[in-house]
């Protein structure tokens, strides 16, 4: 099969024009977490059959293939054929040429969001308080609510003692209920650093009365310094605002650029063949599950904003965003309408027919080639969790020296 090729120039100004472009590490997740361009996605050449449909819903999408000398885009390359995909090339020279150029090369996964988290830190002094503050506040019983972002899951693995679950985009529509007390200080953490970093700011940018600080450095920074994480916890924030949350989310939406729509609109973009639309449900699982407005893919908000590569690979493509309450898909946006996407809301739609039914899960992968994240689970080595943070601390002068993500902080 001849594949046509492209350069690592042509790829950058795909990303500064904002062009639509699939760049796919055809690597297993291990091997492309120790380094790959920024917006590249990790689609193991292995997975194709499983997750193209999904992850790439445009037929005629531009897609760059490419490996580390693996000898992957052959038989990647015929895969998405297979599949009816028209418009594949691979990156002359693979990984070695875009190294070769001097392009910056990002560590880990979902590498380009906790890039942006760390933009927002820096660009708004996002405030926080260390492991050793949070302790002494936990242990003088001091007036303070501690709200986990994380996937429910990983909040039940381990915690913070005391804390509450409240994944990141659930924020501003449980905060009311989580710290009803206007004087209650919140603390937001998660296991490093971008969803505590993103979920504090998410609460000041919608005017949270409650001073809000993020746990600095998660459940990392909490075991680096030999604090007790507690295991088994399911204490769950239930639904309640605070004053003024929904019309607040609304208006930092707008001020991100976010477009809100209607279902004619909707249909109009969903015509659109031309451009990728991403369509997402940003509610909790269950709600989803319950039922949904047809053609919208469950993701939870605050993950979305984490694993946006995961979830939308095609960078330059649409995003839109529902949500029953309006404030959690508000929110999700105004992030992603700051990392560079071009972002609606569908308002409405859940008075008509609902399709009733679970979400859609992926197969998980070998565990061979999945990259062991330094955040997550127990017994992970203290090196691997500093070198993590270390890491992070460099990600805002990375993206300056990259010069493609065309973020903007409001």
């Amino acid at each position: 099969m001849k594949i046509t090729t492209v350069t690592p120039a042509d790829i950058r100004r795909a990303l500064l024009l904002r062009e639509e472009i699939a760049l796919l590490d055809l690597r297993h997740e291990a091997g492309f977490a120790t380094g790959h361009p920024l917006f590249a996605a990790n689609m193991a050449a292995d997975r194709i059959a499983i997750e193209a449909d999904v992850r790439l819903p445009r037929k005629n999408v531009p897609i760059v293939l490419y490996d580390d000398g693996e000898g992957l885009v052959t038989a990647g390359a015929e895969r998405l054929a297979a599949l009816g995909y028209t418009n594949v090339r691979a990156l002359d020279g693979g990984l070695k040429a875009w190294r070769d150029a001097g392009h910056q090369m990002f560590e880990d996964v979902n590498s380009y969001s906790k890039a942006f988290g760390e933009l927002v830190e820096s660009r708004r002094h996002t405030p926080s308080f260390s492991a050793d503050e949070v302790a002494k506040l936990i242990a003088d019983k001091a007036n303070i609510a501690i709200l986990d972002v994380r996937r429910f899951d990983e909040y039940a693995t381990m915690n913070i003692p005391g804390s509450v679950s409240v994944p990141g985009a659930e924020l501003v529509l449980r905060a009311g209920q989580a710290a009803p007390d206007a004087d209650t200080t919140i603390i937001v953490n998660c296991a490093g650093r971008t969803r505590s970093i993103i979920g504090t700011q998410s609460l000041i940018n919608a005017g949270v009365p409650n001073k809000v600080r993020a746990l600095r450095n998660g459940t990392i920074g909490w075991t680096l310094a030999r604090h007790t994480l507690d295991h088994g916890a399911n204490r769950r924030g239930a639904i309640g605002p605070f004053e003024g949350g929904p019309a607040n989310a609304r208006d930092v939406a707008y001020r991100a650029g976010v477009r809100h729509i209607g279902a004619s609109e909707m249909a109009a973009l969903v015509a659109q063949t031309d451009r990728t639309l991403y369509r997402f449900d940003v509610r909790d699982a269950e709600e989803y599950a319950a039922g949904h407005l047809p053609g919208f893919r469950h993701y939870p908000g605050g993950q979305l904003v984490q694993e946006t590569d995961m979830a939308a690979p095609v960078r330059g493509a649409r995003i839109a965003l529902t949500d029953d309450k309006g404030v959690r898909a508000d929110m999700t946006a105004s992030w992603l309408a700051q990392m560079g996407w071009e972002v609606y809301v569908q308002e409405g739609g859940y008075d008509g027919a609902l399709e009733i039914g679970p979400l859609h899960v992926f197969p998980k992968p070998d565990p061979a080639h999945r990259y062991r994240r330094p955040y997550e689970g127990t017994g992970v080595d203290e090196r691997a969790m500093q070198a993590y943070l270390d890491w992070e601390y460099g990600l805002v002068e990375q993206l300056r020296l990259d010069g493609t993500h065309g973020f903007y902080v409001i």
